[in-house]
């Protein structure tokens, strides 16, 4: 394994006004590598993301991917990074005109990649990795329970055989039996492809899953990494209350009382 990361951020600073979103956040991910990072809603890890994606542009500081610097990456070069990405989105934001099979090889069939014939049968190989059958490939998402539109999403993001996947929030939403199913199906992809995953949740059932390493972030900061087997003696009080969900102890939650 190389000892360049495949992402790396160092001192990233984003506000919105006078809010302080991120604060100077450090974080590695090595190539192949499974990172969770996890945090209150409004702690930053949707921002943090976002950035890297490209979608928001940090006010200073670094964001490389295998060594390049991407922050100031525009047209054809911040096109030729996005084809290193694959992301699984929260609400599946699949399109609701489009067939399943065209919302999976959308990606392909956009950038000439494949035709029709080619785009479906792509479509049907990536269904049948998440276990889906190619009868799913004709129907409209809203035809879909919420598992399967997860399913689909996942379909798309592994159908351009991506570098990096991006998983945010990837169990939202979802009854416990089914999120430990896009949990399995997460392992399995991001294993038998030989990815680097980087997810953003909330829920340490998907943590304790999918997890090779774990950061958590607070108040724009990364307060604490290590392995998922650390994590439970982390020796850090704001990891503790937060994979206990305690509403006791130096989290602090503002709340309206009558």
């Amino acid at each position: 394994m190389t000892d360049t990361p495949k992402i790396s951020l160092k001192n990233i600073h984003k506000a919105f006004g006078p809010k302080v979103v991120l604060d100077n956040i450090d974080l590695d991910v090595m190539p192949g590598e499974s990172m969770v990072i996890i945090g209150g809603s409004g702690s930053g890890k949707s921002v943090t993301l976002k950035c890297i994606l490209g979608l928001l542009h940090p006010d200073r500081g670094s964001i490389r991917v295998d060594g390049e610097e991407t922050v100031n990456l525009k047209g054809k070069d911040r096109k030729r990074l996005q084809r290193k990405f694959g992301m699984l989105f929260q609400g599946g934001a699949l399109f609701d005109s489009l067939p399943v099979w065209e919302n999976i090889a959308f990606g392909l069939i956009a950038e000439g990649k494949a035709n029709r014939t080619q785009a479906m049968e792509i479509a049907v190989e990536n269904l049948r990795a998440v276990g889906l059958s190619p009868d799913v490939a004709r129907l409209s998402p809203s035809e879909l329970s919420g598992g399967m539109q997860k399913r689909v999403g996942l379909a798309r993001a592994i159908a351009n055989r991506p570098e990096i996947i991006f998983f945010d929030e990837p169990t939202t939403g979802l009854d416990p039996i089914m999120a430990d199913v896009i949990n399995e199906l997460i392992i399995e992809r991001v294993k038998e492809m030989g990815v680097t995953a980087l997810t953003i949740t909330h829920d340490m059932s998907s943590v304790r899953k999918i997890a090779n390493k774990v950061a958590m972030i607070y108040n724009g900061n990364i307060i604490w990494t290590g392995p998922r087997n650390d994590i439970d003696n982390s020796g850090n009080a704001y990891v503790e209350q937060f994979i206990h969900g305690r509403a006791e102890g130096p989290i602090q939650m503002e709340i309206l009382k009558a």
